[in-house]
């Protein structure tokens, strides 16, 4: 028994070895190509490259993909065919192809397609004139020009390629992408026909709606019509143009959002803005900036610079004749020019009227001169100062040369009117109270003090120095200078804030508070305007 057992064992291994063998044979033959069916077949071995020649209604099957023509040189020794006549090949209910001629190689599973050729992936269609379709990597791709179209969005280049597994189209060389209110023209661009989304990779200029974008890197997406766009992208409509580290860009909303290092630039009203984060709208006007916010004002020959915590801006009556925009600017407001300084908790501007305001303590210095009240308000024409109103516990101060002399105005309201940007008449009105100290004009010393008590001051200047004062009905005294009482010096509300006051375009960013006690302490007025608190 146990001989007969060696004597056998070869013939079971030799059986289960011949078991295991035959899949694979299988799997090798399915590689052929099989002529399914033609009308006619004609065949000479010296003629046609040793090709079968079939005529009407060619049909071949290879690996799970269909392929018709009208007519074929059937090479079965190499395992390929050439086809000619109304080509087609459809691989599963997903994928087809057309052409006027083919070559197909069974071996690489490779499809070359040339004239007429549409491509059809589920929802997506490319055309072209020569095509080569990898049946084993599953792309297709061209050199000589092609155009896929998905849903609303039609891409063309001189070169690109489609991968049917993966969903994703390549395209180089002359790439122009529309899609509903999106226009895009680069050199490289990769597209998803499942996500819909579009990656920029080279430099690429955009056009979405009134926007004009430039881009090196980024992403939009054709469904959502969202843009990201990165590495200091650039959008720019009709005289502005906003840059940043990142650009977020919604072409249905007309949402725009930037981050890092944001720059918006108005060419037209001569202004920026820098940010580290900022929001725009197209459709209302709206923007918002905060994160160390600078507003730049460059339309005069010294720019004004500006920072908060936070600016708005709102548009009013937008696309007509009558619009007009107010800004807010809130929390820690500091702003500096060479000629201007000026520091508040909030601040209002409207280009209606010219108009901005200051709100909760604020404080303007001009050169020597210190002007501070409940509200302050600055009216500007043709970006020249105009006139500005000191309303509530109005408080002027000029400092002198002399150390510790300073001239003092104190009222319930303050105006002053501007000709040509200089300072031309100043007005003092109700409880108006005055330290002054005249001067001798042979020698410009000083004759001594004056201390005053009236209903109301103007004072007229010319070159930005005192003409004329005039007054009604006034008590008041002079003392001498060598006898002035210590506590006629200075009015009850004197302070000056020289420690709050911004000394560079870089010191905006440092906020210094008034010290303890030296905060205006808003009054209640009988007019109910003057009792609001607008922050």
């Amino acid at each position: 028994m146990m001989l007969l057992c060696v004597l056998c064992m070869p013939l079971v291994l030799a059986a289960s070895m011949t078991s295991a063998v035959k899949p694979k044979t299988k799997k090798k033959a399915e590689k052929r190509v099989y002529l399914v069916h033609a009308d006619e077949l004609r065949y000479d071995r010296w003629q046609n490259n040793d090709a079968q020649v079939l005529r009407g209604h060619v049909e071949f099957e290879h690996d799970g993909a269909k392929l018709y023509c009208d007519s074929a040189n059937f090479f079965e020794a190499s395992n390929s065919f050439e086809a000619w006549g109304h080509v087609r090949m459809l691989q599963g209910d997903t994928l087809s192809l057309v052409s006027d001629f083919g070559y197909y190689d069974g071996n690489d599973q490779m499809l070359e397609a040339l004239d007429n050729v549409v491509l059809k992936h589920r929802g997506t269609t490319l055309y072209t004139d020569s095509l080569y379709f990898d049946r084993i990597w599953n792309q297709g791709y061209f050199q000589n020009g092609g155009r896929l179209v998905d849903k609303s969005t039609t891409l063309t280049s001189d070169w690109g390629e489609y991968h049917t597994d993966t969903k994703m189209a390549v395209f180089f060389y002359h790439v122009v992408m529309d899609d509903k209110r999106f226009h895009l023209t680069t050199d490289s661009l990769y597209y998803n026909t499942r996500t819909k989304q579009a990656q920029i990779v080279g430099p690429s200029n955009i056009i979405s709606g009134d926007s004009k974008i430039y881009s090196e890197m980024g992403f939009y997406n054709t469904d959502t019509e969202v843009a990201e766009l990165l590495d200091r992208s650039v959008l720019r409509n009709e005289g502005r143009v906003l840059t940043a580290d990142s650009l977020w860009h919604n072409g249905k909303t007309g949402v725009n959002e930037g981050y890092g290092n944001v720059v918006y630039t108005d060419s037209v009203n001569k202004n920026r803005l820098l940010c580290n984060y900022g929001h725009y709208e197209d459709s209302i006007g709206y923007a918002m900036c905060t994160d160390s916010a600078v507003v730049i004002d460059f339309s005069q020959r010294d720019s004004l610079y500006m920072h908060a915590d936070t600016f708005k801006v709102f548009t009013y009556h937008l696309n007509t004749d009558s619009v007009y925009r107010v800004i807010h600017a809130y929390n820690k407001v500091r702003a500096y020019r060479v000629d201007v300084q000026a520091v508040c908790d909030s601040l209002v501007y409207e280009s209606k009227d010219s108009c901005m305001t200051l709100y909760h303590d604020p404080i303007v210095w001009n050169q020597n001169q210190q002007l501070l009240g409940e509200r302050i308000q600055v009216f500007m024409k043709d970006s020249v100062l105009d006139h500005a109103n000191v309303l509530g516990q109005a408080l002027s101060i000029e400092k002198l040369p002399e150390d510790k002399l300073y001239n003092q105005v104190s009222s319930k309201d303050m105006f002053a009117f501007f000709e040509k940007g200089d300072i031309r008449e100043g007005r003092a009105v109700d409880n108006v109270e005055v330290v002054y100290y005249p001067v001798e004009e042979s020698d410009s010393s000083y004759v001594g003090l004056v201390n005053m008590q009236t209903s109301e001051l103007k004072m007229f200047m010319d070159k930005r120095k005192l003409q004329k004062i005039w007054t009604p009905k006034a008590d008041g005294t002079m003392y001498p200078m060598s006898q002035i009482p210590p506590k006629m010096r200075f009015l009850d509300r004197f302070v000056w804030f020289d420690y709050v006051r911004p000394l560079s375009k870089e010191d905006i960013f440092n906020w210094r508070p008034k010290k303890a006690g030296t905060e205006l302490k808003v009054q209640k007025h009988k007019d109910s305007t003057r009792k609001r608190t607008v922050r």
